[in-house]
């Protein structure tokens, strides 16, 4: 019975850390007004853009599409049914989120979504909680299949991908606070608002697992789904603001660190 208790402590324990790493990894990253005098200059910002671009795609296909259909193996050809659907329905709802939510992406003035009367902050953190939202989703759905036991879904690989996504997030928080600190704002609100970005995360990782008994009969479908809403943000906002302009060859650089980090940790690991 005593060791019963101490691994299902274990578990819990480690359920906590990895819901919490992802968003130590954005206050890590928001913690550079500290230390950094200036700007992040564009070199760094490209490198880092095509950094978290390559570590999502990476996370999205070894975590989450290719457990996705190793869990419906039996189907023969048909496996890949669950994974296409599910990615095609995360793609759409990212899409439809993007459209009727009124946002505001640092670096333009021009809104997005529906008009609202909202100020420019309130648009910013919901620009941020789109991105951050299916990373979140991710995070909870392959814990959800690493408690159950599902298809080849392990805690390690499980921790692979909340380590992965804390990695991607730490230069997404320096990518938000920096511009906040040379537009004027304090050092600690910078760091506030850079750390806030990465709140959504564990939210939504909680989310998926208070719900986990109802998507366990889904769930090469809900991986599917988080592989798709992770692509939408890569396709839709990093790989476009990475490849703009000069430097771009560093982005592409930056993508394939990622990537290759990614698919290791996740080898390794699980």
């Amino acid at each position: 019975m005593g060791f019963f208790c101490i691994f299902a402590i274990s578990m819990t324990t480690t359920l906590i850390i990895g819901l919490l790493i992802p968003l130590l990894g954005t206050m890590l990253g928001s913690g550079f007004v500290f230390f950094m005098r200036d700007e992040m200059s564009p070199r760094l910002q490209k490198t880092l853009l095509g950094f978290a671009s390559g570590v999502m795609v990476a996370a999205s296909v070894w975590s989450l599409l290719i457990p996705a259909m190793e869990m419906q193996a039996d189907n023969g050809k048909w496996s890949v049914l669950p994974a296409a659907v599910g990615f095609l329905l995360g793609m759409g709802f990212l899409l439809l989120i993007d459209e009727l939510t009124p946002h505001l992406h640092i670096g333009t003035d021009k809104p997005e979504g529906l008009r609202s009367k909202l100020s420019k902050t309130a648009m910013l953190a919901l620009a941020v909680t789109i991105h951050n939202l299916p990373e979140g989703m991710a995070v909870g759905v392959v814990f959800a299949g690493a408690d159950s036991g599902a298809g080849n879904i392990s805690l390690a690989s499980a921790l692979a991908v909340a380590v992965g996504i804390a990695i991607q997030n730490v230069p997404e928080g320096a990518i938000i606070s920096m511009p906040m600190r040379a537009a004027g704002n304090s050092r600690w609100r910078s760091f506030f608002i850079g750390s806030l970005s990465g709140a959504v995360e564990p939210v939504g990782a909680l989310a998926v697992l208070l719900l986990a008994s109802m998507i366990m009969p889904v769930l090469p479908y809900m991986l599917a789904f988080a592989a798709g809403a992770m692509f939408y943000v890569v396709v839709e906002e990093l790989i476009p603001e990475a490849s703009s302009g000069k430097h771009s060859n560093l982005s592409t650089i930056g993508f394939a660190i990622g990537f290759v980090l990614m698919m290791i940790l996740d080898v390794v690991m699980g």
